[in-house]
């Protein structure tokens, strides 16, 4: 089975997400795969829209799928694959052409990066936002992620998100700006999805493009920030291990602070 499907319909661009009986985890493959459809859309003068979901009600993607963690010890580790998933953002924001999230159930740590970070998000009423790596792995976000967050929602409430380790339901998510619309189920969400991209795609392309570059322009000055030393603090301690094999073992994690 292909762990993310692609197809292109009427100039709609209808990306999948395809692991459900994982929740959609994203594997390496799925990152890469993602990042060069991005990357591409710009050569393809036919793709109007880029919709992405994921299989399934449960879950949009929950995450970097924990067991690729397992072989984590160094620096070097962490920040390569910190450099791996911004890449797939970067791709994401650079894409000239507009994308939408389309979100049932569950989108967190990097299922909700990659949702952020797209033009607009729409949700099923069962969906739930969030990052609880201080309940789950004890890692944190790069700097680019913090600052891409910031600007969506405001540091007040990436700070609440983070520490409460809580998933944010659809109401607060459209009552905070991380959703536009609220469809009652999967099928009203996926029907609303190809809808709002057909509307979009029948716009002024030149108009939004030079809008979607402006915000793009307007968040680059977080980058400039860095912020290597707290991802390599995190992901090289003993409780990012310790994290990692609770998860697995689906354990409560014994946090130690080293």
């Amino acid at each position: 089975m292909d762990e993310l499907l692609y197809e292109i319909r009427d100039g709609i661009g209808f990306v999948t997400l395809n692991r459900p009986q994982a929740r959609n985890a994203l594997t390496f493959p799925m990152y890469e795969r993602l990042r060069e459809i991005a990357a591409g859309a710009a050569d393809d003068a036919a793709l109007k829209v880029l919709v992405i979901t994921g299989a399934g009600e449960k879950a949009f993607a929950a995450g970097t799928d924990i067991s690729q963690f397992r072989e984590f010890r160094t620096p070097e580790d962490a920040l390569a694959y910190e450099e791996r998933i911004d890449r797939v953002l970067v791709a994401l924001e650079e894409c000239p052409k507009p994308t939408i999230a389309a979100i049932a159930g569950a989108a967190t740590g990097g299922g909700a990066a990659i949702a952020a970070v797209c033009d607009l998000r729409i949700a099923a009423a069962n969906a739930r936002f969030g990052f609880p790596i201080a309940k789950t792995l004890g890692n944190c976000l790069s700097m680019a992620n913090y600052g891409r967050l910031a600007a969506l929602i405001g540091p007040a409430r990436v700070l609440d998100l983070v520490y409460t380790a809580r998933l944010v339901e659809a109401e607060e998510a459209r009552a905070m700006g991380l959703v536009s619309e609220i469809l009652p189920d999967h099928a009203a969400l996926q029907a609303r999805a190809e809808a709002l991209a057909r509307t979009i795609a029948g716009h002024a392309p030149l108009t939004l493009r030079a809008t979607k570059e402006a915000m793009r322009r307007l968040r680059l000055a977080a980058r400039q920030v860095n912020g290597d030393d707290l991802v390599t603090m995190c992901f090289t301690s003993h409780d990012f291990q310790e994290g990692v094999e609770s998860f697995l073992a689906r354990r409560p994690a014994s946090w130690t602070g080293r």
